[in-house]
């Protein structure tokens, strides 16, 4: 038999849209380094920053329940181009803002464009890249890695010129993104059965989808409150600031490529993900304990890069895997829970250090991993059944271009 491909053998429509995809995930980091400085600059308070995080994730979730809907009529392709000119557009006009408010607006439309390029970019990965499902998930999530290492570099070292400078550099670079994709990826063909608005609210009928779901929230509110807070803590430059959570994103990247995988092969995904969360807990528990400590708070802040990176690769699995609806439809349910978490976490972590200190949101935030982890033990015999089921040389499942196509 031949040697399957690896995830990173593709052709090029693959490679387009994995280099949009790094373009596309540069924006959830590429505020964090310049947060305390427009905190100072436009007189802002810190949960009023924070709402930067807050209206791009909670309207991606939300919009997330309509790129099936959208891309089921429109095509892929288009739906693609779509999400690429609204991040153009509103990433570039967030450059040009006067005020923190018109920043938290432009930044909501920039959300609705992130909604139906990322759904939408998972299902054209999965559906035309070489080396099967598994392959397609590692690539998929070695360009959210690289996005996330190099957003927070990018922005510090143009914050460090200007606040305006990250918000104009994301909006060049998904220009280059828009042509790369306009001229290298191929129509798909239009699934035969349209979605409809309900599916993705619908799929959370079923437990295995309801479940993991719930998990991704949970582990995602603690993501995001050390994504979001944790820059106001360290009292470092843009440019320190950036090095911090480009070290951050490099072991999210390194663990979501390497690390899960092996981890996931030697233990098996359910109790890797055990391990992971009680880890993370652990993390953020430090950061809360010791928020005034610098050194402690930038050492675990880059060490849950690690089980951030293992977590983002083995819950995705894990939701794609064990979900008995298609893969689309899957992806689009996943990313609308999830994403409520990790927008709503920044938001309220700034407004528990107003009403009470710095110690309550992390500790809130090490609670709710180590949640995660119970939530997700209920299912622990379906992670199972999908780990033996799953092999190395994996294919394509069939009608994974129809899955594709539908873009959820």
């Amino acid at each position: 038999a031949a040697t399957p491909a690896g995830p990173f053998r593709q052709p090029k429509a693959v490679w387009a849209v994995a280099f949009a995809c790094v373009i596309s995930f540069m924006g959830i980091g590429l505020v964090d380094p310049i947060l305390p400085s427009l905190a100072g600059k436009l007189q802002a308070s810190p949960s009023q920053v924070e709402l930067l995080f807050t209206s791009y994730l909670v309207v991606t979730a939300v919009a997330m329940l309509v790129t099936g809907w959208v891309s089921s009529r429109i095509g892929a392709k288009y739906t693609l181009i779509a999400g690429l000119i609204l991040i153009v557009v509103f990433s570039g006009t967030a450059g040009a803002s006067g005020s923190i408010g018109q920043i938290i607006g432009f930044r909501a439309g920039w959300g609705l464009g992130n909604a139906l390029f990322i759904a939408t970019s998972l299902a054209v990965i999965v559906g035309s890249a070489s080396g099967g499902f598994a392959g397609a998930i590692v690539l998929y999530e070695t360009a959210l890695g690289v996005g996330i290492a190099c957003g927070p570099l990018l922005g510090g070292l143009l914050g460090n010129v200007s606040w305006r400078g990250p918000f104009f550099g994301v909006s060049a670079l998904m220009l280059i993104a828009l042509v790369a994709t306009i001229v290298l990826v191929e129509p798909m063909p239009k699934p035969e059965h349209r979605s409809s608005l309900s599916e993705p609210i619908k799929a959370l009928r079923h437990r295995n989808l309801a479940t993991t779901s719930v998990t991704g929230l949970l582990y995602n509110w603690c993501f995001f409150t050390i994504l979001g807070y944790a820059p106001f803590l360290m009292d470092l430059s843009p440019l320190r600031l950036g090095a911090v959570f480009c070290g951050w994103g490099v072991l999210v990247a390194l663990f979501a490529i390497f690390g899960a995988p092996w981890l996931k092969a030697r233990f098996g995904t359910a109790r890797t993900l055990y391990g992971n969360m009680a880890l993370m807990s652990v993390v953020s528990l430090v950061i809360g304990l010791f928020p005034d400590n610098r050194t402690a708070v930038i050492a675990a802040t880059i060490a849950s890069g690690i089980f951030i990176g293992n977590n983002n690769t083995l819950v995705t699995t894990a939701v794609m895997s064990i979900a008995p609806v298609p893969r689309p439809v899957a992806s689009a349910t996943y990313g609308f829970v999830r994403f409520i978490g990790g927008g709503l976490a920044p938001y309220a972590a700034g407004k528990l250090v107003e009403h009470y200190n710095a110690h309550v949101p992390f500790i809130l935030g090490a609670v709710a991993v180590a949640a995660a982890g119970v939530v997700l033990s209920t299912v622990h015999g379906a992670l199972d059944a999908a780990d033996l089921a799953q092999s190395p040389g994996e294919e394509h499942t069939p009608g994974g271009a129809d899955d594709a196509a539908q873009a959820g």
